[in-house]
């Protein structure tokens, strides 16, 4: 009963991880803040549904569908599809009506419906057929290289490729990784002096905003109200 999540890692440099899900006896969860955006494709009573789950600036919470299952891509910070600009998707979702087990719209085309297992091989596709981008100067950022532009224009290419800024994207990052340590036992006040937070107070204010859980909540046993998915949680 609950919400049980299956997720892996991913070797295509695009994808951040691939997902799926299946939600039995559970109408609600907590909804975790994420600099990825998400491809979701989830069936409920027989209906399919697809949707571009965008980036969240803060934790809230977010319908479950019972007796549905789902299935999603998270894409690697730096993606985009150019055709869905992405500050309009921030704590929000759009739908792609029209979805089918076998195909689904995408971009005025028809698409097939990916898998769990051949995700890369759809997400290749995509890269070819320039729906999806990958930019450069983010990821020269992100992977702490020097992007050879000025910092002006990393902040707008930044913005308008996650629809974030560095900063958001990094208070998230941190939040997100200081939970899925506090899940697995690490104590406070390792988590505050590793990941840089002033103080207990400052680390407290970050998991409620980004989180929506305490330490001690992250810390105890699973509430009835689960989390959405957090790497390595």
């Amino acid at each position: 009963m609950g919400l049980e999540v299956e997720s892996r890692p991913s070797d295509s440099p695009y994808v951040e991880q691939v997902w799926r899900s299946r939600s039995d006896g559970v109408g609600r969860m907590t909804s975790v803040a994420a600099a990825s955006w998400d491809l979701v494709f989830w069936e409920h009573r027989g209906q399919v549904s697809v949707a571009v789950q965008g980036p969240e600036r803060r934790a809230s919470p977010a319908p479950v569908p019972e007796h549905s299952a789902f299935f999603g891509i998270t894409f690697a910070l730096g993606t985009s599809m150019p055709h869905l600009p992405m500050g309009l998707l921030v704590d929000g979702n759009l739908e792609l009506p029209g979805a089918t087990r076998r195909s689904f719209p995408l971009k005025g085309s028809s698409w097939p419906t990916p898998g769990y297992d051949d995700a890369e091989a759809f997400v290749r596709r995509l890269v070819r057929e320039d729906v999806l981008v990958h930019d450069p100067i983010v990821a020269a950022v992100l992977g702490g290289r020097p992007p050879g532009v000025s910092e002006r224009t990393v902040q707008r290419r930044f913005l308008a490729t996650t629809g974030l800024t560095m900063g958001a994207v990094r208070q998230i990052r941190r939040a997100r990784e200081a939970a899925v340590l506090i899940q697995r036992g690490r104590p406070v006040h390792d988590v505050i002096h590793l990941l840089g937070y002033y103080d207990q107070p400052h680390l407290a204010r970050s998991l409620s905003r980004f989180v929506g859980r305490t330490a001690t909540e992250l810390a105890g046993p699973r509430p009835a109200e689960p989390l959405s998915l957090l790497p390595g949680a």
